[in-house]
C-alpha cells in the first residue's frame, strides 16, 4: 500500500508544472537552438536569470516569445522590429491573444507590401528567362562593370521595371 501511495506522489509531481526551465528544456520544448536562445537574450528578446550556481533559468513564458519570434522571423519579420513590438507592451509582459492580434496587424500590411514586390519580381524574372537582352535600359538584373555603384548599394534597377 505505501509503495502505491509513493507512486501516486511520484506521479502527481512529474505533472506539475514547472515555472523555471533550464536553457536545455527552452531549446528542446521550443525547437530552437541553444545558441539562438542566448542570441535572443543578447538582443533583448527574452530574459533570464541565474541561479546561485550560475546557471540560465528562464519562466515557463519565455515559450511563446519564442514561438512569437520564430513565427515573425519566418515570415522576414527583423529581430529589431520584434523586440521594438515586446517593448510595447504594458510592463514587458509575453503578448497573450489581444497582443498577438495587434502585432500580426502591423505586420501584416508589411507583409503584403513584399508579397507584392516579391511577386513582381518573380513576374520580372519570368520574362528574363532565356530572353538574352541584358541591356541596362530594359532588365534589372544587368549590372556590368558596376555602372550601379554610384546610385548606393543594392539591387538598383529592379524598381525600373514598374
Amino acid at each position: 500500500m505505501a509503495a502505491e501511495e509513493s507512486a501516486e506522489k511520484g506521479a502527481v509531481k512529474s505533472k506539475q508544472i514547472k515555472r523555471e526551465l533550464t536553457v536545455g528544456e527552452v531549446a528542446e520544448r521550443s525547437g530552437v537552438a541553444v545558441s539562438a536562445l542566448h542570441f535572443y537574450e543578447s538582443k533583448g528578446l527574452i530574459a533570464s536569470w541565474r541561479t546561485s550556481g550560475n546557471q540560465r533559468r528562464y519562466s515557463r513564458d519565455v515559450l511563446r516569445r519564442v514561438a512569437i519570434i520564430k513565427v515573425a522571423q519566418s515570415t522576414g519579420i527583423p529581430l529589431s522590429e520584434i523586440r521594438e513590438a515586446f517593448g510595447e507592451l504594458p510592463n514587458k509582459r509575453t503578448p497573450n491573444a489581444g497582443d498577438w492580434s495587434s502585432l500580426s496587424s502591423h505586420w501584416r500590411e508589411e507583409l503584403d507590401q513584399r508579397i507584392q514586390q516579391l511577386t513582381k519580381l518573380r513576374d520580372d524574372l519570368e520574362g528574363c528567362i532565356g530572353c538574352g537582352c541584358l541591356s541596362m535600359q530594359k532588365c534589372p538584373l544587368r549590372n556590368p562593370g558596376d555602372e550601379a555603384a554610384e546610385q548606393g548599394g543594392g539591387a538598383r534597377y529592379l524598381d525600373l521595371t514598374e
